[in-house]
């Protein structure tokens, strides 16, 4: 997340799983001696690095700043490679790797950087950032219609940059302003929960167990539509009327002219037919695909069953592939679980099954 950015999660959806009281955002405020957030206070990036930061000496112990470059299945369990060439004997190995290596850019996109985007050339996408005012005084597409196009977008417009959004449906999507004291009528016909309020997220948040139950097709229809692309309430004043953004909008074709990229649009909406900008950013997600992950080497990926229709790990209901003593949390685990796998809120649930099983296979030993 560049600078100036702000969690779109509310405290509620933002406090990590500890094995006892005392590890929540808000115990972490209060030591700092910083006052408590509320729903209407969004979260600072910078706040929540602190708040892992603090939770990790707190709770974790030793961590240790490497890559893996290798997990590779051994008799006994796995051998995990780092980059100084150090090799771990493991019996389990937990795969919490983030979105950093399922980030996607549009297939139309991909021949501007042939070596690979990156923040320095012609494209590159959100995640790859840490400050955007880089592009100060230069020409940037915004790419996407969710919160990381529209935040990026507003700290170009603030940075001296001149951002235009593309955005493929017919309007943005903004949160409401959350009402912090709801009758009790509206409480329990529109249930709140860390994802949202209503029913619907209200149960898959509740049981996830429940939804790795449900048919495949299910599972990934509630992982496709469920809390699509949409701006933070917050957000809103920086961006309407202030930033151009051209709905019904798509890329038919991008080119490199010197160190200009011209972009042909299409759709039903009125705007632009062709821009010509100086960089391109997608803000364009991510997809699960396992084949991503490239320190799990090939045989380890050949053993993991996948989700009928999708390239995301089969998983138990202790969050292990059908490779015995490989696991997976996070948004890697959502295709099973269900959305609030995407998000910290989904911590507690991932990491006391996880653990639990390891337990239980110690205990067997």
């Amino acid at each position: 997340m560049a600078t100036g950015m702000f969690l779109k999660s509310t405290p509620q959806a933002t406090d990590l799983s500890a094995p006892v009281p005392g590890g929540r955002l808000a115990d972490f405020r209060r030591e700092s001696g910083e006052p408590e957030l509320t729903e209407l206070t969004p979260i600072p990036c910078e706040v929540f690095v602190g708040y892992g930061m603090w939770f990790a000496r707190r709770y974790v112990g030793e961590v240790e700043a490497t890559h893996v470059t290798a997990v590779e299945q051994e008799d006994a369990g796995f051998t995990v490679r780092l980059q100084d060439g150090e090799e771990i004997e493991a019996a389990a190995v937990v795969v919490a790797t983030g979105l950093g290596a399922l980030a996607h850019i549009p297939r139309q996109l991909r021949h501007l950087a042939p070596e690979g985007a990156g923040p320095g050339g012609v494209l590159s996408h959100t995640s790859q950032h840490a400050d955007l005012s880089r592009y100060a005084g230069r020409r940037v597409a915004v790419v996407g219609g969710g919160q990381s196009a529209l935040e990026s977008a507003a700290l170009l417009h603030e940075a001296g940059a001149e951002p235009h959004v593309l955005v493929r449906s017919a309007q943005v999507r903004w949160g409401a302003v959350p009402v912090l004291q709801r009758p009790l009528g509206q409480r329990i016909m529109h249930p709140a929960s860390p994802l949202g309020s209503g029913w619907a997220l209200s149960g898959v948040c509740r049981a996830p167990g429940a939804v790795r139950r449900l048919p495949a097709a299910t599972r990934l229809w509630l992982f496709r539509r469920a809390l699509g692309p949409s701006g933070g309430w917050w957000l809103r004043d920086r961006v309407e009327g202030v930033v151009p953004v051209h709905l019904r909008r798509r890329i038919t074709q991008a080119s490199l002219t010197g160190a200009e990229v011209r972009l042909l649009l299409a759709g039903q909406g009125e705007g632009p037919t062709g821009l010509t900008v100086d960089h391109v950013l997608a803000a364009t997600g991510y997809r699960i695909d396992l084949d991503a992950l490239g320190f799990l080497s090939e045989a380890v990926r050949r053993r993991v069953a996948r989700v009928p229709g999708s390239r995301a790990p089969h998983l138990s209901r202790s969050l292990e592939s059908t490779l015995p003593g490989l696991y997976f949390a996070g948004s890697l685990a959502a295709p099973m679980f269900g959305p609030m796998l995407r998000f910290v809120a989904g911590t507690a649930f991932a990491a006391g099954r996880i653990s639990a099983h390891l337990a239980r296979r110690m205990e067997q030993r």
